[in-house]
This record gives structure tokens, C-alpha cells and sequence, in this order.
């Protein structure tokens, strides 16, 4: 059962905005909420996915196995949709998802999803936005992988980070440091080292705690980029 006060948040999304009242009571109806403890696997990859899932409280991330390697592909935060397109075009999933921190999450029933689409244009041309928005974070993100140093991609996320919190000059990585270092595609040993050259370039770190002392020479170093670094829906 959904409450009102959740089914308002997610009314607020880009996703549900502008449905028409009936169908979005149509589609939560059926829907749930169910709490998860951190580090529990939601779903693995090559499943066909039977819900369409949104955080309303937590983290999830997503990540993905190759032979003995894993990585992180993204980190979802309130109130984020996820594995839209294989909703969608009920295919297997590309990744796994577990949570990060004690989680709720919406789970809407795939078949209800098309139904709905099939009834409300508001509806359907809203996840055609939504999965646009999807591909472009992932082109930003390949840009930023096969174009910057470790340290280049750590210093614009402890940018992107800032300006989240509100342009803070200080903040806390809102996970652990090997997520964070899987997250920008390098190994724990590099963020440690990376984390030391920052140093001289105006951040400090204690624990998991970043404090930035010249952002200007921060700035200098990462060379952000606005076709790269606009914050990608659901990081």
C-alpha cells in the first residue's frame, strides 16, 4: 500500500508529472513499498525485471561482473526511477542492483507500466525524456572516462558533490571510499593516491569527510566541462 504523502512525491517526478489523475491511481494502485537493509541484491543482472522500481529513501547502487571485476555503473539517491529500458522493452537487465543504506522501494508492476503507457501520452513521451536524459549520462560518463586522469574525474566529482550540497565547501563522500572509487573507475590504492595529489590543489580529506581550501585551483585541475559535467539524473 502506498501513502499519500509518498504517492505525492512520486507524483512530483519528471516521470508521473503530468499523467492524468486516473491513470497515475491506476498505476500506484497495484504498486508497494518494501524495505530493504543495506547491501542486499535486488536483482541481477540477465533477469527480465517484473517491477518498475523508485528509491523513495536509501541508495541503490548499480553494478556490474566480468570474470573476477566488478564495477559500479551508477548511484541512485530519492526519488530516482531505475531499470527504466528494460521495463520498457522487457528485456534482462544490464546490471545488478543492491542497496547502499537501509532503503525503501516503489515497485510498480511492469505490466501495469505499458498498460498506462499505452493510455497516456503525458505518460509515455515522459519516459521518452527520461530514457534521453539516460543516454546522455551515459555519454557524459564515457566522455569523462576515456578523457581524464583518475585525478581529473575524482576532482570534478568532488565539484559536482559541492554544488549538490549546496556549493558547501565541505561535505561527506555519502558512501564508502571503494564505492567511490569503483563509481570513477579506478582501484582504492589509486583514489588514496589521488586523494594525496590532491592536497597541493586545494581539497583536504579526513576519514570520509572532504573539505575543499581553494576552490579556484580545484577548478584549475578539473576543467569542468558543462557537455560532461551536468549532473546526470540519478548520480
Amino acid at each position: 500500500m502506498v501513502r499519500s504523502t509518498d504517492a505525492a512525491a512520486i507524483r512530483d517526478l519528471p516521470l508521473f508529472r503530468d499523467m492524468a489523475d486516473e491513470h497515475f491511481d491506476a498505476l500506484v494502485q497495484p504498486a508497494f513499498l518494501q524495505r530493504f537493509p543495506p547491501h542486499v541484491v535486488l536483482f541481477e543482472r540477465g533477469q527480465v525485471p517484473d517491477f518498475l522500481c523508485v528509491v523513495m529513501e536509501g541508495a541503490v547502487e548499480l553494478f556490474a561482473r566480468h570474470a573476477e571485476r566488478e564495477t559500479t555503473i551508477a548511484i541512485l539517491r530519492p526519488i530516482a526511477t531505475f531499470i527504466l529500458a528494460a521495463v520498457v522493452r522487457r528485456e534482462p537487465v544490464l546490471t545488478a542492483g543492491r542497496t547502499l543504506d537501509p532503503s525503501r522501494i516503489l515497485m510498480i508492476p511492469t505490466d501495469m507500466v505499458h498498460a498506462i503507457m499505452a493510455q497516456d501520452n503525458a505518460f509515455a513521451h515522459a519516459m521518452a525524456a527520461e530514457l534521453a536524459d539516460a543516454y546522455r549520462s551515459m555519454v557524459q560518463e564515457l566522455k569523462s572516462q576515456k578523457l581524464r586522469t583518475s585525478v581529473e574525474r575524482l576532482a570534478n566529482w568532488i565539484l559536482r558533490e559541492a554544488a549538490r550540497s549546496g556549493n558547501s565547501e565541505q561535505f561527506d563522500i555519502p558512501f564508502d571510499k571503494r564505492t567511490l572509487a569503483s563509481r570513477l573507475g579506478m582501484t582504492p590504492e589509486n583514489l588514496s593516491r589521488n586523494f594525496a595529489t590532491l592536497l597541493r590543489h586545494g581539497v583536504e580529506v579526513q576519514g570520509r569527510t572532504i573539505r575543499i581550501t581553494d576552490a579556484g585551483r580545484l577548478a584549475a585541475l578539473a576543467q569542468p566541462d558543462p557537455l560532461i559535467d551536468e549532473v546526470p539524473v540519478g548520480t
